[in-house]
């Protein structure tokens, strides 16, 4: 045993340096491509031969297998057969010291290498054997700081550390290595430290003892404000729609979620197809940091068809129309349509452009016909609202006229109208809005109506959804969703806009059960009642990235008088797609009161 332990130093400069690799595997990673290279030009200017194609065999531990598989030389090129005698035997030569720099990646720092080349019928055979031996892992770590951000603002400095996601104990791999430098360095950039940098990482690997020491150096230099919106791009529309939804103010502290709200705010307009967003980051001139804003425009009008199913209201087709530059003011006139198994809506809206804050201000008319559980109801509704729709919260004001006709199995059909101011917040706060995994989603409405004002009857409604989710481990999770809703009036259901009142069960609410069949049976018509709760609970476990299965439990009601209610529920099944497009759901429901089993397909979350 030597007096002196081998010690092998990672260094690397920061990513400003240009260098996102560090240490010995960088070095070595740079190095295999280059013996590649060597044997391609060998491959290139070395006289052709009738050399036969080889078979490659890799005994190794399933990942680092696949590693070696993709990545070795020898069994990159297995297929080529136009190699010569002298290149085969390079490829063959360079197995260990390729297979040795690859692990290193890994954490992998003694492997054990042997080949043992045979002919099997006059073709080469080939087979490596590869002990990768103990894993080096991570047996201390020191992060330090300097820079404003040690007198200003320790707590990034706490969030910058708690986001270094390489521990002690750890196994240490290149890509972890790598994963953790990045992941501190943009926590500490997320806010007011957006020139930080790394000045110094190292990791010294004893190979005899199989421990890492990490040491990383934070700069985090000055405290960036934020200046003027410098907007380029704008030719159709004015950039001035730009401005008032424009949430920064000028001399604020630079924070990468506001600049991602900015973003946000602006394709959420109908104008703009595209937004590119650059910040200053000179560290040298901090102060009122230009942003710099390109934009590309929509044209001023917009055709679109679709075609598709639901397993709730059957196949449907759609179509909307939207011209944007209304009385050449950037007003947006829109109109669609929807024509379903169950339903027909038709639904037209000029739209001013955003205001101060983002505020959007609109007038709407819209006619619905569902012909659902022997109960068909015509809705017709007009009004004003005003909507404001930010990166985690939305708000809109209403005040719309209903006119409501109900036909039913029995009776004569009954007509309601009323004028209903009404409020809405919802709030999104989620890892992921596509996909989410943890958070919340909820949307809270309330609106009334008083008896004389373009109403029949006095009432309040209130309207609330919500649904949690809970991560259970690196892929599965929970998932709890609660609706409720209620007409309170001291008068008849029959004075109250139908299309205002509510039914249960269907895909996004009581599985088991068809779409809208929970409510008030009379006479084999299901008629909307005054309330409805319903309420689910699903498990997720997830094979892969795109694919996993769920298991759930649903209950809800739909009722006129509430102690007189009825509880439905159903259980079932069901597969999980995360799709180029949206999640899609297929689901087989048992419907425990019905006694019947349904299947359902959705698409995207339906809140």
């Amino acid at each position: 045993m030597p007096d002196r332990v081998p010690e092998i130093r990672f260094r690397s400069r920061s990513p400003q340096q240009g260098d996102r690799l560090s240490g010995l595997p960088a070095v070595r990673l740079r190095a295999i491509p280059i013996i590649g290279l060597i044997g391609l030009l060998g491959l290139a200017f070395a006289p052709m031969s009738a050399y036969a194609k080889y078979e490659v065999r890799i005994e190794a531990p399933r990942e680092l297998r696949k590693l070696l598989e993709a990545h070795l030389d020898l069994a990159r090129f297995a297929d080529r057969d136009d190699l010569s005698d002298d290149e085969f035997r390079f490829l063959v030569s360079a197995v260990p010291r390729q297979v040795t720099d690859l692990l290193e990646t890994q954490g992998y720092f003694t492997p054990a290498v042997t080949t043992d080349e045979r002919v099997v019928d006059g073709k080469p055979h080939i087979d490596i054997t590869v002990t990768p031996g103990p894993i080096t892992e991570v047996s201390a770590l020191s992060l330090s700081f300097k820079g404003a951000v040690l007198t200003e603002a320790p707590a990034r400095e706490t969030a910058t550390r708690e986001a270094w996601t390489l521990r002690e104990g750890d196994p240490f791999s290149q890509q972890a290595w790598d994963a953790a430098k990045d992941a501190a360095l943009k926590t500490l950039q997320a806010e007011r430290y957006l020139g930080a940098r790394i000045t110094r990482s190292e990791a010294r690997i004893n190979p005899v003892t199989h421990k890492a020491a990490l040491l990383v150096d934070f700069d985090s230099g000055p405290t960036f404000t934020l200046g003027e919106l410098q907007i380029d791009g704008t030719r159709r529309y004015p950039a001035w729609i730009i401005s008032n939804i424009n949430p920064l103010n000028v001399g604020e502290i630079y924070s990468t979620a506001r600049i991602d709200e900015l973003q946000k705010q602006i394709q959420a307009t109908p104008y703009f197809a595209s937004v590119a967003l650059n910040v200053g980051n000179d560290p040298a001139n901090p102060e009122l940091t230009p942003i710099r804003l390109k934009v590309s425009e929509y044209p001023y009008q917009s055709m679109r068809t679709s075609v598709g199913f639901s397993s709730d209201t059957g196949p449907y087709i759609a179509g909307s129309y939207s011209f944007f530059n209304l009385a050449n003011r950037a007003w947006v006139f829109n109109v669609t349509g929807r024509l379903e198994r169950d339903q027909e809506v038709g639904a037209i809206q000029i739209s001013m452009p955003p205001g101060r804050k983002g505020w959007v201000n609109s007038v709407l008319a819209s006619y619905t016909r569902t012909d659902i559980e022997d109960t068909v109801i015509n809705s017709l509704r007009a009004g004003v609202q005003r909507v404001r729709v930010s990166q985690l919260y939305d708000y809109t004001y209403s005040l719309l006229f209903y006119n409501d006709r109900l036909s039913q199995n029995v009776g004569p059909p009954t007509t309601s109208h009323a004028l209903v101011p009404n409020w809405t917040w919802t709030r999104r706060d989620v890892d992921d809005l596509v996909f989410p995994r943890s958070g919340n989603l909820v949307t809270v409405s309330a609106g009334f109506a008083v008896k004389h004002v373009l109403s029949e009857q006095t009432f309040a409604r209130l309207y609330a959804t919500g649904r949690q989710y809970f991560p259970i481990g690196q892929a599965d999770l929970l998932l709890l969703r609660l609706e409720m809703g209620g007409v309170f009036t001291s008068g008849s259901t029959n004075e109250v806009p139908a299309s205002l009142l509510f039914r249960a069960g269907g895909a996004n609410s009581v599985r088991g059960y068809s779409y809208n069949s929970i409510g008030n049976t009379v006479s084999g018509s299901v008629l909307p009642t005054k309330y409805m709760v319903t309420a689910s609970s699903e498990y997720q476990h997830w094979f892969t990235r795109e694919w996993g299965s769920a298991v759930f439990y649903d209950m809800g009601t739909a009722t006129d008088t509430w102690p007189e209610r009825r509880l439905y529920s159903g259980v079932g099944v069901g597969a999980r797609w995360r799709s180029p497009v949206g999640p899609v759901n297929l689901d087989v429901a048992y419907g425990i009161q019905n006694r019947s089993w349904r299947p359902y397909l959705t698409l995207g979350i339906a809140f």
